[in-house]
């Protein structure tokens, strides 16, 4: 825990002192750490646009790397936990945990750290590498599910066009807060995304950064205030399933941000209830021709059985 008086010299607003202050915070993790509580002004919570004043007690509970760039490589102090679904010479389908993170540059143990470790024991990655093994896409911290990694340019380039293109097909398993009217169904709208308070919202189709969502979903059974269900994703925009869900009156059990906290509460849920459990390749006659055409699974979520057994209701 840091503990920080405020003089004349640091006075001013609290997220420009601790953006200023230290290089490895950036915005986003400066309302995650808000959110996590931990970040104090005088005992309590408050906004990152408050103006602290002299004499003001500032204290953090975040831990030092993510305030400061530790010696050696990032990776070489990630877990040693990497779940691998598939593998060959040009990529990796792992398994993502709930509530770790895909990438972030002042945490060691993420996703890609975790993978770059598992490479570089099987002696596929150095930091002398030409390159440097990439994620295609990302999922939000507080889902879980299938992810694929690069090995080399030509596959990350090859599996990144088709993922922009739409033409990898993934699908979702979820459990929403309340049930749908309609059974299976289509929703479309447009989103717009404010990156500094990273969240999105439904906005007009004329609106100045707006987005087309288009996102599938069938309801697979229901247990008392809940539903579970399969959903696709036809675009991928930044929290699009959660968003989408949540407009229709059926927030994901777990989620924070548009979810029901006095629900997630109660059901003691972390992250949100959801998974990306399910990746079908188009055909390919590239660097990935291995994939060409097959489905890859992961192993069903707990709550999948718990709906199902009406365990969870």
């Amino acid at each position: 825990m840091k503990q920080i008086r405020i003089t004349p010299k640091n006075a001013g607003r609290l997220d420009a002192f601790l953006l200023g202050e230290y290089k490895m915070l950036t915005k986003g993790k400066l309302h995650k750490f808000m959110r996590e509580n931990k970040i104090k002004l005088n005992g309590k919570k408050v906004p990152l646009d408050t103006y602290m004043q002299l004499g003001d007690e500032l204290k953090l509970f975040i831990p030092d790397e993510a305030l400061t760039q530790p010696q050696g490589a990032p990776y070489l102090r990630a877990k040693r936990i990497f779940e691998v679904i598939y593998e060959d010479a040009n990529l990796v389908i792992t398994i993502k945990p709930a509530g770790l993170m895909v990438n972030d540059d002042t945490e060691a143990d993420t996703l890609i750290n975790r993978a770059l470790l598992y490479l570089s024991e099987k002696g596929e990655y150095s930091k002398e590498s030409e390159f440097k093994p990439a994620l295609c896409h990302r999922l939000d911290t507080g889902t879980s599910g299938l992810t694929i990694i690069a090995k080399n340019e030509a596959a990350f380039n090859e599996l990144c066009t088709l993922i922009q293109g739409r033409d990898i097909v993934k699908k979702y398993l979820c459990v929403t807060y309340g049930k749908p009217a309609k059974p299976s169904a289509t929703l479309t709208g447009y989103l717009k995304k404010d990156a500094a308070a990273a969240h999105v919202r439904l906005c007009d189709a004329n609106m100045n950064g707006a987005k087309e969502i288009i996102t599938k979903y069938n309801t697979i059974d229901t247990s008392g205030r809940l539903a579970l269900l399969e959903v696709e994703l036809v675009t991928g925009r930044t929290h699009q399933i959660r968003l989408h869900l949540a407009s229709i009156d059926c927030p994901i059990l777990g989620d924070s941000k548009y979810g029901n906290n006095a629900a997630n509460r109660e059901l003691k849920l972390r992250y949100q209830a959801l998974c990306a459990y399910s990746l079908t390749f188009p055909k390919i006659n590239g660097v990935c021709k291995a994939l060409s055409g097959k489905t890859f699974k992961c192993p069903l979520p707990w709550y999948y059985k718990q709906i199902i057994d009406g365990e969870l209701k």
